[in-house]
């Protein structure tokens, strides 16, 4: 790109749209996990609340392994918002056919992005919650589901 273009579209992770050679998060592991009863809020949460996750994790393969349990976030539609970002991370270690469950714990400032007009907003709308051993829609297992925020605030910088 130009050297005076400074715009993100397209670029990192959080704002590519293709499908990467390595995508965000890749690994290597000699065994499997598969992730489920991802649990989210059922109610919409107040722009400024704290938002709590979680999800059980599952050693499918024969052999102890560890997992990055990654949480990502896609953003409602608002001009300047990314694609997904990552939002937490745990590393755990199971053993074959072991589960455990992974929480997490979001604030404000994990629920915000920065608009156009390089505002730091928690904006209102869906917010997709993506937990898995990698970046979504890339063929790591993971799971999703869908939060609602009501209000905006502002977050100082």
């Amino acid at each position: 790109p130009n050297f005076e273009d400074y715009s993100m579209r397209g670029r990192t992770y959080r704002y590519f749209a293709g499908e990467p050679l390595w995508p965000f998060g890749y690994g290597l592991s000699y065994t499997t996990f598969a992730y489920s009863g991802l649990t989210l809020p059922s109610a919409p949460i107040n722009a400024g609340d704290p938002l709590d996750a979680s999800v059980t994790v599952t050693n499918t393969g024969k052999v102890p392994g560890d997992e990055v349990v990654q949480l990502y976030l896609r953003f409602p539609d608002v001009p300047g918002a990314p694609i997904r970002a990552l939002r937490g991370f745990q590393r755990v270690h199971l053993e074959p056919g072991a589960s455990q469950k992974v929480a997490f714990h979001l604030e404000s400032r994990d629920l915000s992005m920065v608009t156009n007009t390089g505002d730091i907003i928690v904006a209102p709308g869906k917010y997709t919650v993506s937990v898995g051993g990698g970046q979504p829609g890339t063929g790591a297992p993971s799971v999703s589901g869908d939060m609602e925020v009501n209000g905006q605030i502002l977050l100082p910088e």
